[in-house]
């Protein structure tokens, strides 16, 4: 059975960012916590990013290819969503 994204899903990944380095108000942050308990996949993919990061900043060597950065944004549909704000 396959994941079905609810709108607490689509707030997550618009906010992400801000949630992953801390600047969201703790109400927001809350929410958030409270989705990622319920939700595996949303928990997944913050804990996947989290993890990238660490190893990024553990091995800054070179950037991220710009073929692999659309890739990266199309898995977390970020790129769609972000289309869809303006």
């Amino acid at each position: 059975m396959g994941h079905t994204h609810t709108p607490a899903c689509q707030d997550l990944k618009l906010q992400l960012s801000g949630f992953i380095d801390g600047e969201l108000d703790d109400t927001i942050c809350q929410e958030i916590m409270r989705h990622l308990e319920s939700c595996d996949n949303c928990r997944v993919m913050v804990d996947t990013l989290k993890k990238t990061i660490v190893l990024y900043r553990e091995e800054p060597r070179e950037s991220v290819p710009a073929d692999m950065h659309k890739r990266l944004l199309q898995v977390l549909e970020l790129e769609t969503l972000k289309s869809k704000e303006r």
